[in-house]
């Protein structure tokens, strides 16, 4: 087990308002008493002390700035974390599991600091603010993904500048959000372009060709799909591309789960002779105002995400290259389908689990999910075989 035990300056204790399980604890601790080899394997981006912002980082460490006002600081996920008041010491408890505790954001900070400290001035004090956040409930790969952004809004911005959403632009001219999507990251619009590429991802058929490998990125990692998104780019056949000209079905499709899930859980709760509480199913709202995320319309719920995309990706179970791979199809209407095994799915979905961040990453029921519909679409060749004789 990996505790750390070191002295700080100060602390203060906040519990989250929306959820009061989550604990965050900020303290300042003196550059000298930070502690080593405090694990950086959960922090998505590894640190790059050669670039520039690195360059002023370590500048900064060894000259005789205020370091705490004008860094962010660290972000660490602990297990458990305790503070004695009259020694001023505080332990941290970071287990031994380091997918889900360590360094979340601030590697570079702390890397710089780990290079330089013994540099800084003998007459000046310098303190880093720590912001560590415990809470068993915490879904450690989301608050990654939502606390290191920069790289991957940077990145969107300079594909925009080359106008490299073209072929996403071309698909949607006609859509009736088209004007509704930020492709830079200054856009004060509704739909951002990562929103798209997730879908894209989900029906990427060339990497996930199959039940054996699941797009669950398509769910708890934006920036995994930006990353793939930007490999494929140059490569040809262009997957995304080839997907482009679907981005309405996809749309369509995910709406259409979006509004009717609710219906199709009632269906499946009255087959076992339950009653349907789809309201008080974790994470679904419910009132007069909801609409759905892409053209707005009207829609019963507010459904997670993370129960809606492995129902969604199941259906590129559907999806094709032609004979010369230079476009794809669809084997069926995925809507179709959805009407026939909608049911299945969605009991499927909820009986794998209630927890919406569990569910959206469950790479079984993304699987479990995917094989509903292949054995569908089987179903229907042999129905169509059988017709034409």
């Amino acid at each position: 087990m990996t505790k750390f035990k070191f002295k700080v300056t100060s602390v203060r204790t906040v519990k989250s308002p929306s959820n009061p399980s989550v604990t965050t604890y900020y303290a300042w601790v003196e550059f000298k008493n930070l502690p080593e080899h405090i694990s950086l394997d959960v922090n998505p981006r590894k640190p790059k002390m050669s670039t520039s912002v690195a360059k002023q980082l370590k500048s900064a460490v060894t000259d005789d700035s205020d370091f705490d006002i004008n860094n962010r600081g660290i972000v660490i996920t602990a297990k458990g974390v305790k503070f004695d008041t009259s020694t001023s010491m505080l332990s941290v408890d970071l287990d031994d599991d380091i997918s889900r505790y360590g360094i979340l954001d601030g590697g570079h900070t702390y890397t710089a600091i780990m290079l330089e400290r013994n540099n800084s001035p003998k007459d000046i004090k310098k303190y880093v603010k720590l912001e560590i956040i415990v809470g068993n409930q915490l879904d450690v790969s989301e608050l990654a993904d939502a606390r290191n952004t920069s790289i991957q809004v940077s990145d969107i911005a300079l594909f925009e500048l080359d106008d490299k959403f073209g072929f996403i632009k071309d698909a949607l001219r006609n859509a009736s959000y088209a004007n509704d999507i930020a492709y830079k990251d200054n856009d004060n619009k509704r739909i951002p372009v990562a929103d798209l590429l997730k879908l894209l991802f989900a029906f990427n058929i060339q990497r996930f060709p199959n039940d054996s490998q699941a797009p669950v990125s398509a769910y708890s990692g934006k920036a995994a799909v930006f990353k793939d998104f930007k490999k494929q780019y140059e490569t040809s056949p262009n997957i995304y591309r080839l997907l482009a000209p679907e981005l309405p079905k996809l749309v369509e499709l995910y709406e259409i789960i979006q509004k009717e899930i609710s219906l199709k859980y009632q269906t499946y709760k009255e087959k076992e002779g339950k009653k349907s509480k789809f309201g008080g199913v974790r994470g679904v709202e419910n009132n007069r105002s909801l609409v759905t995320d892409f053209t707005e319309s009207k829609a019963p719920y507010n459904v997670p995400t993370g129960f809606l995309m492995p129902i969604f990706g199941a259906f590129r179970a559907l999806l094709e290259f032609n004979d010369d791979k230079s476009s794809v199809k669809w084997s069926f209407n995925p809507i179709e389908v959805w009407n026939r095994v909608g049911v299945s799915l969605v009991q499927n979905t909820f009986d794998t689990d209630t927890n919406p961040q569990q569910a959206g990453k469950s790479k079984t029921l993304w699987q479990a999910n995917y094989r509903i519909v292949d054995s569908a679409k089987k179903d229907l060749l042999i129905e169509s075989l059988t017709k034409n004789k």
